[in-house]
């Protein structure tokens, strides 16, 4: 299995994850020429994705998505809020409505070889998912945009060997930044984003001897910085209350203006 962040941060997501055979996105939130650059700089062509799933309406997570459906039909899942709040995005004009499929929460999609698992999150659109990826026993997965986490996210995050985490804000720079009262309230409430060290917390009940790649995305331009996210989590691991270290496995941060590595498990 292959994952790549073609990219994740406040301003604009798109993740991909593939086998062999087959490849999925995971939201776009960026333009069109951006997603194909990522593709083709791993040798696909926008032909090749089977399917996109969508994580919520926010405009950073479906920006591009209008672009890219009209001039390629794929088939896009996600909830039926989700797909209820897309439809009345203004870029999502004339997109062929027989290309969304709504699922539920809980539930398996199976595309070719690979199994996509949806649970629910909490955060302050419509009805939020996250997504995990299986194939040949290989797991992946993508969870961002949540105010907060339980059992239930992280029974779902079980197992993986490859996880794309959010890690949105220094709660410092965020308390102490410019931005309005209102909106410093909304990232740090239950229904926001993970703070760093919520992000390290949360990765710390997911390590197991699987593990092998991490990638800390979906961070804040205004509140946060690469250096500042990456050490942070690493502290949180080191602390924790488990076997693991943070030199156990690769960490890395996700770019906000172009792809990652790609990571293959």
């Amino acid at each position: 299995m292959r994952m790549m962040s073609i990219a994740s941060g406040s301003s604009g997501n798109c993740i991909y994850i593939g086998s062999d055979n087959t490849h999925i996105l995971i939201d776009d939130g960026i333009s069109r020429k951006r997603v194909l650059e990522g593709l083709n700089g791993i040798g696909l062509d926008i032909s090749d994705i089977s399917a996109v799933f969508v994580t919520h309406e926010h405009s950073d997570h479906i920006d591009g998505l209008g672009v890219l459906l009209r001039k390629n039909p794929i088939p896009v899942y996600a909830s039926d809020g989700t797909i209820r709040g897309m439809k009345n995005y203004g870029k999502m004009k004339d997109v062929d409505e027989a290309l969304f499929h709504p699922i539920e929460a809980d539930s398996d999609i199976q595309i070719q070889d690979l199994t996509i698992h949806s649970f629910h999150v909490y955060h302050d659109a419509n009805q939020p998912f996250a997504y995990t990826v299986k194939s040949d026993e290989k797991r992946m997965g993508v969870i961002t945009d949540l105010g907060h986490y339980d059992d239930y996210v992280v029974e779902n995050l079980q197992g993986m060997n490859s996880l794309l985490i959010e890690s949105n804000h220094d709660i410092r720079m965020l308390e102490t930044g410019r931005y309005p009262y209102y909106l410093k309230r909304r990232i740090l409430g239950d229904n926001g984003h993970l703070s760093n060290e919520a992000s390290g917390r949360l990765l710390n009940s997911l390590l197991n001897d699987k593990m092998e790649h991490v990638l800390l995305g979906h961070l804040s331009h205004e509140n946060n910085y690469a250096q500042l996210a990456y050490e942070t989590v690493r502290l949180e691991v080191n602390l924790g209350e488990n076997e693991y270290k943070a030199d156990d496995f690769d960490i890395k941060v996700a770019n906000r203006e172009k792809p990652s590595e790609l990571i293959e498990i």
